[in-house]
């Protein structure tokens, strides 16, 4: 897929797309089991842990990578079939404090992000050069199909470090 160009994606997005270095399909691809071997390597006992009052457990990230890829997925759709309607953002915190994360499993959580990102795949493979570069409005915000795709290969990458450098470092020492 080409490199996206400044004007396809609002600021916002920007540490998110940074974090992609190669091809964005091939990336995505590659995070099918990437994701999940990291995920597998988390102890189980440390999935409502959060390094903070008030930040989110392991899960609630885990869950909100899948919530915001539903999101962004479904926006990509919208503008991809030349639906123009300005789309408004999505309240993530409350995405979170009303997903009930903590009482998954990581194996659910494993389960149901591989199905997704094979079944986005899927979509995002079916869009043409056409679809792919329109722009539409979401959450106030000019951005491509394109971009879309982008921002949630790196929304995960994103989180990962998150996760690496803030939950599970300290619980290594």
């Amino acid at each position: 897929m080409n490199l996206l160009k400044s004007d396809e994606y609002p600021a916002i997005y920007q540490d998110y797309i940074e974090t992609i270095v190669g091809d964005v399909k091939e990336e995505l691809i590659q995070q099918v089991e990437s994701f999940p071997e990291f995920i597998k390597t988390i102890p189980e006992e440390l999935g409502d842990f959060a390094y903070a009052e008030g930040k989110w457990s392991v899960k609630e990230i885990l869950c909100h990578i899948l919530d915001t890829e539903r999101v962004m997925a479904y926006r990509a759709l919208r503008f991809a079939r030349n639906d123009m309607t300005a789309l408004a953002s999505f309240e993530q915190d409350e995405f979170v404090a009303n997903g009930r994360h903590n009482e998954r499993s990581f194996a659910s959580i494993i389960e149901e992000f591989i199905h997704l990102r094979k079944s986005n795949l899927i979509l995002f493979e079916s869009f043409n050069q056409h679809e792919l570069a329109r722009k539409g409005m979401a959450s106030d915000r000019l951005i491509s199909v394109r971009a879309f795709i982008y921002v949630i290969a790196g929304h995960l990458n994103h989180h990962r470090i998150i996760l690496q450098e803030r939950y599970l470092k300290p619980q290594e020492q």
